[in-house]
């Protein structure tokens, strides 16, 4: 059994990895640290552990010690000294974070407002997308699990990217999406009060996951991608549904479009293409770490539609983290991650 650690345990990430790793055959949760709660079982934080796991939250040092691989759950900034000190004991580090989702020290810091410390764990690091970079996550030491919005972003547009399909600029991505991608701390915008019975958008223009989609699927398009990107806040505990919009290069036809996509993911066990006609939503991915993707065409106006509907805490996040952590050790990548979709 391979001991996997957490460090950062008792925001949604982490509870998550918790509840997901607990499912999992091939490893045990060896150590879980806590800078607020420490000292005490995960079950006074989350009682749906009471009975099933009562492991006390440490230290980072002690979940260093005793881990093989280790998933940082924490706010950027915070994860670079961690990285270099679990890495020279060799051992594996999965950042949940946002700090090795960039090889753009720019980019970084523009969105951020923070440097790259240590800048040779960031050229060892690799942008922890499966579908994109998985020959590469395989060698890794260091991964950048990409966020949640990203994920369901570039899943939509990776096969129109590389078959030059679209203009690389234009592209309107408007993303909705549960409240627990706000995380576990209360603020005013995930209130009760505030989000409950309403609907709102937020930091137009403006989110930092725009970067993080630009920079990588530029790097696939060798072009510079431009797209304008923003998010929404649903009343709902959970999900993303991300609608882009992009303008196709040629005449489209859908049925070989749809069989482009397919082909593109045929060997990709989380992204299911859906039936022409079909509308990818929410409620079918809920709780699992599956991405839904369906195709739409407005010939009127000649725009082409792609929606993709993901589980925020799994596959944009914990699942995601996983599906990364079975790939480097060298698992099937499905392992405890085969859950299907909850009904409701």
């Amino acid at each position: 059994m391979v001991q996997v650690g957490i460090i950062g345990g008792t925001g949604y990430v982490g509870a998550e990895l918790m509840r997901l790793l607990s499912s999992h055959n091939k490893v045990k949760i060896s150590a879980v640290s806590s800078t607020s709660y420490g000292g005490k079982a995960i079950s006074s934080i989350y009682p749906n552990f009471y009975g099933l796991n009562e492991i006390i939250y440490g230290n980072e040092d002690e979940v260093i010690e005793k881990s093989d691989l280790i998933f940082l759950g924490l706010p950027s900034g915070l994860s670079e000294t961690i990285v270099e000190k679990a890495v020279k004991k060799n051992k594996i580090c999965i950042d949940m974070g946002a700090d090795f989702r960039f090889k753009s020290e720019t980019s970084y810091k523009k969105w951020y407002k923070k440097d790259f410390k240590l800048m040779d764990l960031h050229k060892k690091s690799v942008y922890g997308l499966p579908e994109l970079n998985r020959k590469y996550i395989k060698e890794a030491k260091i991964i950048g699990n990409p966020g949640c919005y990203a994920t369901s972003v570039e899943l939509a547009l990776l096969p129109l990217i590389f078959q030059g399909f679209i203009e690389e600029k234009g592209i309107i991505a408007d993303c909705k999406s549960g409240v627990t991608g706000s995380g576990r701390s209360l603020n005013e915008s995930s209130h009760f009060v505030n989000c409950n019975e309403s609907f709102s958008a937020y930091k137009v223009a403006n989110h930092r996951h725009t970067p993080e989609i630009e920079e990588n699927l530029s790097s696939v398009s060798k072009k510079e991608v431009k797209l304008t990107f923003v998010p929404h806040l649903i009343p709902i505990n959970r999900g993303i549904l991300s609608t882009v919009y992009t303008t196709p290069r040629d005449k489209v036809d859908m049925e070989k479009l749809h069989e482009n996509y397919c082909k593109f993911y045929k060997a990709e066990p989380f992204v299911k293409v859906l039936p022409l006609g079909e509308v990818a939503k929410i409620n079918n991915v809920r709780l699992s770490n599956y991405c839904h993707i369906s195709l739409h065409y407005d010939e009127e106006n000649n725009k082409l539609i792609v929606i993709s509907c993901l589980d925020n805490m799994v596959k944009g996040s914990s699942g995601q983290g996983i599906q990364n952590m079975n790939i480097v050790l060298g698992f099937d990548e499905e392992e405890g991650l085969t859950a299907i979709p909850a009904i409701f």
